[in-house]
């Protein structure tokens, strides 16, 4: 891990397809992320905010550049290496939570580790499992709404459902893609607590915003504007 990055992308282009002409979302981004920074990602809706996060997470891919975990180059991995990668080192937390409403909270919480492993391998594990997807609702206030179903929950509480499953396989890196952008002031204001304890604790985190304020909260600020970084 050079000089202590955790995450590095270097010259990340990306465009889309929209009818006959072709879209520069993300024109040469460089970016570097060290071991337990809290860096937000801020600019205009449109900018590439969410593009870059799914790049860097490996939910999408550039159509030239590199990101590298730790040092290693992601485009290199295997479809099963990326899909790993996905559930063991990084937590994704979305604006619109995406729970499963048929699944309890509980449930919710401890599915990344679930998929994660074969039948044999969840029948070894789900006792601890359970036990840590109950300590993460505990930890976020959660303790009593475990056997709720996610449309029982308020939006601040299915948020920090989103953040205990996000944390579930204990990631090296969390990616916050507008993490307040459903939620009243007051209810964002205690996600945005969270997130400063989390990285208080070590976690490393980035967070796409379009919201300055809210920016503000993390440990480094980088503006995206027409597709490139404004600062570093």
């Amino acid at each position: 891990m050079r000089d202590g990055f955790i995450l590095s992308a270097e010259k990340i282009y990306k465009s889309f397809r929209m009818g006959a002409a072709e879209v520069s979302v993300l024109k040469g981004v460089d970016l570097a992320v060290k071991k337990g920074e809290f860096v937000a990602v801020v600019g205009a809706s449109g900018s590439g905010k969410s593009t870059l996060l799914h790049i860097l997470g490996t939910l999408d891919t550039p159509d030239r550049g590199v990101v590298r975990f730790e040092g290693r180059d992601l485009s290199r991995l295997s479809a099963g290496q990326l899909s790993r990668f996905r559930n063991k080192m990084v937590g994704f937390v979305f604006q619109f939570y995406h729970l499963l409403d048929e699944l309890s909270v509980l449930e919710n919480v401890f599915l990344p580790t679930m998929a994660g492993k074969g039948i044999i391998g969840w029948f070894a594990c789900r006792g601890w499992a359970k036990k840590r997807a109950r300590e993460l609702l505990c930890q976020l206030g959660l303790g009593e709404r475990a056997n709720h179903k996610p449309y029982q929950l308020s939006g601040g509480e299915r948020q920090r459902t989103a953040i205990a499953r996000a944390l579930m396989n204990e990631p090296r890196l969390l990616l916050v893609d507008e993490p307040t952008g459903n939620l009243d002031s007051a209810t964002g204001n205690g996600i945005l607590n969270v997130f400063e304890k989390l990285n208080r604790a070590g976690q490393t985190i980035v967070m796409v915003t379009h919201d300055e304020r809210i920016a503000q909260r993390a440990g480094r600020i980088i503006t995206l504007a027409d597709g490139r970084i404004a600062n570093k």
